[in-house]
């Protein structure tokens, strides 16, 4: 299948999952997280759910940074110029919900792309080689391609991999990692 059938199968199949089954699954992808050999490191980027698209959970994701006492960075989205500014999260953060849904800093502690170690990545589907599919805008991968050639992305999605995405072009960036609720995928 590629990118555009994939990204309605994908939208259906979140649209059909009730509230509380989000929430579980959330919970679930968070606890396999801890599986990963990634705790050793320092600043992790992390994305907050647009709950109208009935997103993963990231709050769980955020409670094990939390207690793991690591950096954890959130992006703010300027969608003239498609880019990602990225910011410390303290104490005293403000988050607000931006026209699109997406939760996001108002401002703060700018942390740049070459210091992180880890990017939890949202996706809308991804296959068996890592390459991952998300809402067509290409945030992520502009913003991927100005992260350090090491940087660890660790995808998150409720359903399993497909075989293959039939149209990835040479900008996608693939995923180092995949966790769903019953699995961790590693590309």
């Amino acid at each position: 299948m590629n990118k555009d059938e994939l990204r309605l199968k994908y939208k259906a199949l979140r649209e059909e999952l009730p509230s509380e089954a989000i929430d579980n699954l959330s919970l679930d992808i968070a606890n396999q997280a801890l599986q990963l050999p990634i705790w050793d490191k320092t600043n992790y980027h992390l994305f907050l759910s647009i709950q109208n698209k009935k997103e993963i959970d990231t709050e769980y994701l955020l409670q094990i940074l939390a207690g793991k006492d690591k950096n954890v960075i959130l992006s703010k989205s300027d969608f003239k110029e498609g880019t990602l500014t990225h910011y410390l999260l303290t104490d005293n953060t403000t988050i607000k919900v931006n026209s699109y849904g997406i939760p996001e800093p108002v401002d703060g502690i700018q942390v740049s792309e070459k210091q992180l170690d880890v990017v939890f990545i949202p996706l809308l589907a991804y296959d068996k080689q890592g390459n991952r599919i998300g809402y067509g805008k290409g945030f992520y991968d502009r913003f991927l391609a100005e992260c350090k050639p090491d940087v660890i992305k660790v995808g998150l999605s409720f359903f399993p991999p497909e075989e293959r995405i039939s149209d990835v072009r040479d900008g996608d960036i693939p995923l180092d990692y995949c966790i769903t609720p019953t699995e961790v995928f590693k590309f």
